[in-house]
């Protein structure tokens, strides 16, 4: 099931059912925990980034995101990463989810949503008038016709989402299309941006615990097998393959999550396939 040495499980999973040739480049999330760094110095997870940036230092492309947060079901619950997104760009923190298929940050304006965070991060909303690249996804487009197909849709109409989630919590509002940076960091540890054009979700409602100032974050990164979901729009250009692993540590909170082929550790791997 992974290995639990030094408190860190490991866990690789490959999502089926995508058909293009892309080159061997990793996306790596730093997991931080939301006690992370109170007991230790994360010198495990600094070893182990280090050790499989010189094992594939001369074919894969990994990139960092830190994440914060913990598992715990006596509290926040939830593990959370930021990005960048727009011209110029601003940081986002969003919980990381593997539940669930689309991005989405609280829209400028937004009815519901939260206005601060017990997690010690200050809340940011989304503005896509902001961003010299931000624009909105209309009903028409590609995008929208594959994932939120409308029978009216006219043209200029914007592309709607709705996403409610297990616990009754809900949020609403429309696609949009910006510029997300992510860190590379390549086989010498040197880091550098690499942009993604990503449709999505710009919160515009919600409701139930997505406001509760205990968990609250700024949005919600999914990472799904629909087309919509951030892995499988970078796959889909050629930027990645459709693959995530996530290193966790029990011990002191935080970890990786990449997106990509792991070199090492050797992990098993489970295929995500479909519901039957």
């Amino acid at each position: 099931m992974g290995d639990l040495r030094n408190g860190c499980l490991i866990l690789l999973l490959i999502l089926m059912g995508f058909g293009v040739d892309v080159k061997g480049e990793n996306l790596v999330f730093n997991v931080k925990h939301k006690y992370g760094g109170r007991n230790g110095n994360g010198s495990i997870l600094n070893d182990l980034k280090a050790h499989d940036n010189r094992r594939h230092s001369r074919m894969l492309t990994v990139i960092d995101f830190k994440l914060g947060g913990n598992g715990l079901p006596t509290d926040a619950a939830l593990y959370y990463t930021k990005i960048s997104i727009g011209t110029p760009s601003r940081d986002f923190h969003v919980q990381v989810d593997t539940g669930s298929d689309i991005l989405w940050v609280n829209c400028a304006s937004c009815e519901g949503c939260p206005t601060k965070s017990d997690l010690g991060i200050d809340l940011m909303t989304y503005d896509p008038k902001a961003s010299a690249n931000g624009k909105s996804v209309s009903c028409d487009e590609e995008f929208c016709m594959l994932n939120t197909p409308y029978s009216d849709c006219r043209t200029g109409m914007p592309c709607d989402f709705q996403v409610s989630y297990g616990d009754g919590s809900s949020t609403a509002g429309f696609f949009v299309k910006d510029d997300i940076q992510f860190e590379q960091v390549s086989g010498d540890l040197q880091t550098t941006s690499m942009n993604g054009s990503i449709a999505f979700g710009c919160s515009s409602r919600q409701s139930g615990e997505l406001g509760a100032s205990n968990q609250a974050v700024d949005g919600i990164l999914g990472f799904g097998q629909a087309s919509s979901s951030v892995i499988s729009q970078l796959a889909a250009t050629g930027k990645v393959k459709k693959i995530f692993a996530h290193c966790l540590d029990g011990k002191n909170g935080g970890g990786i999550f990449t997106i990509g082929p792991v070199v090492h550790p050797k992990v098993n791997t489970t295929p995500l396939v479909p519901d039957a």
